[in-house]
C-alpha cells in the first residue's frame, strides 16, 4: 500500500521521527533581522548572518516547522542549475552570467563543506548529474544544452553517446546524455533539520508554529505578535502567495514524487546505477530522480501543475492519477521495475516568477528583502541566496552582491482565471509535445513546445 502524503517520504522515514515544534512567538518583540520562512533560504541566511556577525539578533519565524515546505519534500538534487541564467546573460552580458554560474558551482561545494563542518549527516554523495535524452528531439536539445553549459565555463562536463550512457545507468531507449560533476544526492529533510540546529547553536531565535500574515517595512505580523526589525527578509518561496499583497508575486507550482521499496543488490547491478548519480531528462515535462541512501529510487515530475487561486496542498497529499503517471514513467525508464512496490507518494510547491528568474533583493530604504523563485533548483541556489542576503544586509559589497540576479525585478503573474488557464494550458502543451516527439521520432523540438516556451516567458 502506498502512503500518500504525510508531508514526504523524507519526513515519514526520518530516523529520529517527528520532532516537537519549537515554541511559537508569544508577544511583540524586536530583532536586528527577522527572517520569514524556515526552509533552506531562511536557514542559510540566518546561519551565514550569525557566522559573520555573532552579535546580530536574528529571529526566524516559520508557520509550521523548519523543513515543512519544499526543503523537506524536494528530490534531493544538490546541483549547479539556476533559474534565469540565460536571461541574465541577455540583460547583463555573458560574462556576468558566467560569474553567476561559477558561483553556483561553488555553492554545491559550499553546502557539502558546511554540512561536514556542522556534523550534518544528510546522506550526501557527490556522484554528479546525468541528464539523458530518449528521443531524437531530446538529443538535439541535449547537445545544444551541453554546448551552452560549456560556454558558461563548465569544461568538466562530458557528452556521452547511447552506449556510454547505459554504462552509467541502464536507461531504456537512451540515445545520449550529458554528465556534470557538479551535483550530489542528499536527504533534504536531514539537511534542513541540521541547518536549523546549527542556527540555534549560533544563537538564532527560531519560532515555529508561527504563521506570518503580513510583511511591512521593518515589521513582520503574526497572530501572536509582531517582530520589529531594521530588516525583514521574505524567504517563503512556494508559500509566498499566502502573504497579504503577495498573491501574484510567485506562482506556487506543484511537483510530485514517488519512491520505491528498497531494491536488492542484483537489481542495482542490472541497472548499473552504482555511483548514486542524480538522474534527469530532456523532456519538456521533465523528470528528476535519485538513488537513495537506503537503495530506493525516488522519482518526481509535475502531475497537476497548479491549483486555482495559488492554493497549496494539504501536507503533501497528491492525486492518484499522478502516482500512476509517475509509476509509468519509472517503468518506462527501467522496465525491469514493472510491479515494484511504490511505498510513498507526496507533493509540494516551488516558487515560479513570471519571467522564470531566481532573484535576491534588498531595499535598504524599507528594510525589506527577499530571495527565491528558484523554479525547482533551490537546494544549492538557496545557499548562494543566503550568503548574498548576508552581504546585502551587512552592507558589505562583495563578488556575490555584484551578481546579475541581485535586485532583479519582475512583473506579477496574471490574475485568475488567466493564471490557472495559462499554466494548465502550458503543461498540456508540453505533455503533448513530449508524446508527439516520442511517437514520431522527429529530430527537432516540436513547434508546440517552442510556442509554449514563448508564451510562458521562458528563455
Amino acid at each position: 500500500m502506498t502512503i500518500n502524503g504525510g508531508i514526504s517520504f523524507w519526513y515519514a522515514t526520518h530516523p529520529t521521527g517527528p520532532r516537537p515544534p519549537r515554541a511559537p512567538l508569544t508577544r511583540d518583540t524586536t530583532a536586528d533581522v527577522v527572517i520569514v520562512g524556515g526552509g533552506y533560504t531562511g536557514l542559510w541566511t540566518a546561519y551565514h548572518l550569525k557566522r559573520a556577525a555573532p552579535d546580530l539578533r536574528v529571529t526566524l519565524l516559520e508557520q509550521k516547522f523548519c523543513g515543512y515546505g519544499a526543503s523537506g519534500r524536494n528530490g534531493g538534487w544538490l546541483y549547479n542549475g539556476i533559474a534565469g541564467r540565460d536571461r541574465y546573460a541577455d540583460l547583463h552580458g555573458h560574462d556576468a552570467a558566467q560569474r553567476l554560474q561559477r558561483a553556483m558551482n561553488d555553492s554545491v561545494t559550499e553546502v557539502i563543506e558546511t554540512a561536514a563542518k556542522e556534523s550534518i549527516d544528510a546522506d550526501i554523495h557527490r556522484g554528479g548529474v546525468l541528464e539523458v535524452a530518449r528521443t531524437p528531439a531530446q538529443l538535439g536539445r541535449l547537445k545544444a544544452f551541453h554546448t551552452t553549459e560549456l560556454s558558461y565555463g563548465e569544461h568538466d562536463r562530458e557528452l556521452l553517446d547511447a552506449t556510454a550512457t547505459r554504462t552509467r545507468i541502464d536507461i531504456a531507449d537512451a540515445v545520449g546524455s550529458s554528465w556534470s560533476p557538479h551535483g550530489a544526492r542528499i536527504h533534504p529533510l536531514k539537511l534542513a533539520r541540521g541547518l536549523a540546529d546549527a542556527c540555534e547553536r549560533l544563537g538564532v531565535v527560531i519560532h515555529e508554529s508561527t504563521p506570518v500574515t503580513e510583511i511591512t517595512p521593518r515589521k513582520a505580523t503574526t497572530p501572536y505578535g509582531k517582530v520589529t526589525a531594521p530588516y525583514v527578509l521574505r524567504c517563503t518561496e512556494g508559500f509566498t502567495a499566502a502573504l497579504k499583497g503577495q498573491k501574484r508575486t510567485w506562482l506556487p507550482m506543484n511537483s510530485s514524487m514517488i519512491v520505491t521499496a528498497p531494491l536488492p543488490a542484483a537489481t542495482w547491478d542490472r541497472l548499473r546505477w552504482s555511483d548514486h548519480t542524480l538522474l534527469g531528462d530532456m523532456a519538456h515535462a521533465y523528470m528528476y530522480a535519485q538513488r537513495t541512501a537506503d537503495d530506493r529510487i525516488a522519482i518526481g515530475g509535475r502531475g497537476v501543475p497548479y491549483r486555482f487561486g495559488s492554493r497549496t496542498d494539504a501536507d503533501g497529499r497528491t492525486q492518484p492519477a499522478t502516482i500512476a503517471s509517475l509509476t509509468a514513467l519509472l517503468t518506462s525508464f527501467f522496465p525491469i521495475l514493472t510491479g515494484t512496490e511504490i511505498t510513498h507518494a507526496w507533493s509540494g510547491v516551488l516558487g515560479v516568477p513570471r519571467d522564470w528568474c531566481a532573484t535576491v533583493t534588498l531595499d535598504r530604504t524599507t528594510g525589506l528583502g527577499w530571495a527565491g523563485g528558484y523554479v525547482g533548483s533551490g537546494v544549492a541556489t538557496s545557499n548562494l541566496a543566503g550568503r548574498t542576503l548576508r552581504d546585502l544586509v551587512l552592507d558589505s559589497p562583495t563578488d556575490l552582491t555584484d551578481l546579475p540576479w541581485v535586485n532583479h525585478r519582475v512583473r506579477p503573474w496574471e490574475p485568475e482565471p488567466f493564471r490557472w488557464l495559462g499554466v494548465h494550458g502550458l503543461y498540456a502543451a508540453y505533455r503533448e509535445a513530449d508524446r508527439h516527439e516520442s511517437a514520431t521520432h522527429t529530430p527537432t523540438t516540436t513547434p508546440l513546445a517552442r510556442l509554449a516556451n514563448r508564451i510562458a516567458g521562458r528563455h
